[in-house]
């Protein structure tokens, strides 16, 4: 079940306007771009943002997620016609055969149990032609980021058009290596609503990832940094083999 931030319609209406810039997408257009990418498959494509950008590149583009609201959102965007939105995740995939998938933000965090992780391996690998990459960010456990969050308590104001001013602020719950939990709180000015959002996140090394990609038939490529969060990510980039 996709956390609220996600799936409450309301929370998904104004997810983009807390997520910034999105600089972080420059560097999954610039790998499409090193592998020659022409069909692309989004895991997790939440509002779409990602997905826009790689469709207005002229290639073939197909968003997955398992949060209606958010791919409501995703379909009312100029442009959203150039690309195929699927409601699932990676275990539900048609046949696609796409050249690259990605997974950006949060999403190969989301995965707390081995099972599920080693399932949306196993779905991206299907999904893959051969010889087809996967590419993808995790948090660096050793950078400890939530203790950023915890330092990081002042509620943050965006303007949304049609919506009005939304407040919001975030607080970690609970820390049990490797597991993160933290709550999300919203605050609609217009009316007063508050809602909030649970999510719990997997803090997996890199041996630990590198590993998994393995026992799914990925071979690690690349090891990168995040150019616009240094020393914070890993950017994996994983590829099958050329044939069957």
């Amino acid at each position: 079940m996709p956390d609220a931030i996600f799936a409450h319609p309301r929370l998904a209406a104004v997810y983009d306007a807390f997520d910034g810039a999105r600089d972080d997408l420059a560097v999954y257009l610039n790998i499409a771009d090193e592998l020659g990418a022409r069909r692309v498959l989004d895991v997790g494509c939440g509002t779409g943002c990602l997905v826009a950008l790689l469709a207005e590149s002229g290639r073939a583009v197909v968003g997955v997620d398992p949060a209606e609201a958010s791919l409501a959102v995703a379909k009312a965007k100029p442009g959203s016609e150039r690309a195929t939105w699927l409601h699932g995740d990676a275990t539900t995939l048609p046949d696609l055969a796409v050249d690259l998938a990605v997974m950006t933000g949060n999403v190969a965090q989301v995965f707390l149990s081995d099972d599920d992780w080693s399932r949306t391996l196993q779905g991206i690998h299907r999904a893959l032609r051969p010889g087809g990459h996967l590419v993808f960010e995790t948090r660096r456990p050793e950078r400890r980021a939530w203790e950023d969050w915890v330092a990081d308590t002042a509620p943050v104001m965006a303007t949304v058009p049609g919506i009005g001013v939304v407040e919001r602020w975030l607080a970690v719950t609970d820390v049990r290596l490797p597991f993160v939990s933290f709550r999300c709180g919203y605050r609609f000015l217009a009316d007063g609503t508050v809602l909030t959002s649970d999510s719990t996140l997997r803090f997996r090394d890199r041996e630990e990832v590198a590993a998994s990609l393995a026992q799914h038939g990925f071979r690690v490529l690349d090891v990168r940094d995040a150019p616009d969060r240094p020393g914070r990510e890993y950017v994996f980039v994983a590829g099958t083999p050329p044939t069957g």
